[in-house]
């Protein structure tokens, strides 16, 4: 295992290396920059379409079930676990880099969100056929006359193996069974492949498997069905308790603050030679952000292209503001609440889901019970955010799959979500860092064939965008 361990770790430093980080702020500086920082003239009309459907267009779900399926595949463990995991191998310094990929992120989701509705195909029946596999393999070709459907196709692979073994299925149900096995520490253990798990273990990591059975074979309208429900109201919730933690810890937000900015920048001087290096801090946020909010990785824009719209500019804004409220938002109340609570210090030893246990069992120490209450609180938050992704990602994957093998086989279909099922089965007694470590390679493979797509389409979407503007201010006149 330590030798698998150290194989991973030596791919993840390649995928994740310099060349992708740099690309991947390169394209959202260049989005950002072409579209007049589209990401805060815009925030509010985003906000806008987000909660006003257009009553009129071709599509499968409103535009509002497309961002809640897509909140369901990014609001997850990257919220509360890959937070917890960049802060504590990063330092704090890794939440300001990761809310700096965030800001440039939100344009890069905008222009994903456009290509993936101006390039979509509706079939005969109604079922759209969209995501970066087609504005990769038509817009490329309608732009430069260029065949690259190869590329597509790579994107497509990289985007089964990520929800079969990575971000969709192992690293969320792992979460889940771990934060459950702290709650409910059991003193018995179960043999299962050779692993020695807790029964809470493995009872939690079989209810999971068998509620996402239930789900994923009804397809996508289930899935978003569920997802219109759950992500809100988890959202709110989760957002409720991390307030109370910094309304407690309020006279500590500024400190914890200038601790985040100091730490981005000169790690070693805040965390005692721990992390030594700007790049660290740079590369476990960025890393960790994309893993959250999924910003260039090309997941989004399965999902947008599915909504019922006939302007991809509007349902641009609508895709852009799942970065806004999945990192900007909920991901900073998470890095705040570890800061401010001190549960990231590397003399307590915490990894992962146990550096947010602390925070939040710390920063509700005022509450009746808050201490014993605080892990419950917790649990169910994760339980929820990561089984909706499980959901979320099972479509992205079906999706890439469909792409590959063509949409009448359906036995093909009907097997790989069984297959994923068993991969939400296997995920609890796998070791956490090959886990997370498997997952961020998979999702930079991802980025790759996505983010050649968005350089080369960056003009269309800027033409796209200043026509969108043009028609409606000669409307308003």
């Amino acid at each position: 295992m330590e030798a698998l361990n150290a194989f991973l770790d030596t791919v993840d430093g390649f995928v994740w290396g310099i060349p992708l980080i740099a690309v991947i702020l390169f394209v959202g500086i260049l989005l950002t920059s072409r579209l007049g920082v589209l990401q805060v003239t815009n925030l509010g009309n985003a906000l806008r379409y987000m909660l006003h459907s257009e009553k009129e267009g071709q599509g499968e779900v409103s535009s509002f079930a497309a961002l809640c399926t897509a909140l369901a595949a990014t609001v997850g463990t990257g919220n509360i676990v890959g937070v917890a995991t960049a802060i504590g191998t990063g330092g704090p310094g890794a939440l300001f880099w990761m809310e700096v990929a965030a800001f440039f992120g939100m344009a890069t989701k905008y222009a994903e969100g456009l290509l993936a509705v101006k390039y979509r195909k509706v079939a005969n029946d109604g079922k759209v056929l969209g995501g970066p596999f087609y504005y990769i393999e038509t817009g490329i070709k309608e732009r430069f006359g260029l065949n690259f459907k190869w590329l597509a196709v790579l994107f497509a692979i990289f985007g089964v193996l990520a929800g079969l073994l990575g971000i969709g299925t192992i690293t969320q149900v792992n979460g889940i069974t771990s934060a459950v096995a702290t709650v409910f520490p059991t003193g018995e253990f179960v043999n299962i492949g050779g692993n020695s798990v807790s029964i809470s273990t493995a009872i939690a990591g079989l209810c999971c498997a068998g509620f996402t059975a239930m789900v994923i074979i009804g397809g996508l309208k289930r899935i978003a069905k569920v997802a219109l429900y759950i992500v809100p109201l988890m959202a709110i919730f989760y957002i409720l308790f991390c307030l109370l933690i910094l309304g407690f810890n309020f006279s500590h937000i500024s400190s914890a603050i200038q601790t985040i900015i100091q730490a981005a920048f000169n790690p070693s001087a805040v965390t005692g030679g721990v992390v030594g290096t700007i790049f660290i801090a740079m590369q476990k946020g960025i890393a960790r952000g994309i893993f959250s909010n999924e910003a260039g990785l090309g997941s989004a824009p399965i999902a947008a292209a599915a909504a019922k719209t006939s302007e991809p500019v509007r349902q641009g804004l609508v895709c852009m503001t799942g970065t806004f409220i999945d990192t900007i938002i909920i991901c900073s109340m998470t890095g705040l609440a570890i800061v401010v609570t001190g549960a990231w210090t590397p003399e307590l030893g915490l990894q992962g889901v146990n550096i947010t246990m602390e925070a939040f069992t710390r920063g509700l120490s005022n509450l009746p019970s808050g201490p014993s209450v605080a892990p419950f609180i917790l649990t169910i938050a994760l339980v929820f955010f990561a089984f909706t992704t499980i959901l979320g990602w099972a479509y992205y994957s079906e999706r890439c799959l469909e792409y590959l093998v063509g949409r009448g086989k359906k036995g093909a279909i009907l097997a790989f979500r069984w297959l994923y099922v068993a991969a939400v089965f296997i995920g609890p007694y796998l070791t956490v860092s090959a886990v997370w470590t498997s997952a961020d390679i998979f999702n930079g493979l991802m980025a790759f064939p996505n983010l050649v797509a968005l350089i080369l389409l960056s003009g269309i979407v800027a033409r796209e965008t200043k026509k969108f503007f043009e028609k409606l201010e000669k409307e308003k006149d």
